[in-house]
């Protein structure tokens, strides 16, 4: 007869305790999946979850939108680096310890991290970004395009 360990699934602010979870938020086992990680610092980066994005490609710009409902716009960052686009921050719990009379929890608390990598047509200096009705919305203007110049061919 084996013996199964139960892992109860259920969640709780900030923290999921299913053997899954567990699982994917082991560092050594994150380092297998993506060696590039491995040594970085970059593990340390774990995310709590992860909001949903669009993306859009206009003729000059590119737009980026995240839904981030109940985030406080001073716990979001945006930054860019060698081409990708970081957004990071957090969701503050309002779920205190104590049972405060809750009968199930489903929205997640925590660090999100989404990161996106520009294409050679991104302008980096220019970027914006606002946050609107708990969405995030960031605005990467495409490059100036290099037009041709004519050059005059002279007799000799």
């Amino acid at each position: 007869m084996n013996v199964i360990r139960y892992e109860p699934h259920y969640r709780h602010p900030g923290r999921s305790l299913g053997l899954l979870s567990r699982l994917l938020r082991d560092e050594d086992f994150e380092n297998l999946l993506n060696p590039t990680l491995a040594g970085s610092g970059e593990s340390d980066l774990v995310a709590d979850w992860t909001p949903a994005v669009d993306i859009r490609e206009r003729d000059d710009s590119f737009e980026l939108k995240a839904d981030l409902p109940g985030v406080d716009p001073a716990d979001i960052t945006v930054t860019m680096e060698d081409s990708v686009l970081t957004i990071e921050g957090s969701r503050l719990a309002e779920i205190s310890d104590e049972k405060d009379n809750y009968k199930r929890y489903e929205r997640v608390y925590g660090k999100f991290l989404r990161r996106f990598t520009l294409p050679d047509t991104a302008n980096g200096d220019e970027i914006s970004a606002e946050t609107r009705h708990g969405v995030l919305n960031v605005v990467i203007p495409k490059q100036a395009k290099v037009q041709p110049r004519k050059i005059a061919v002279k007799s000799a």
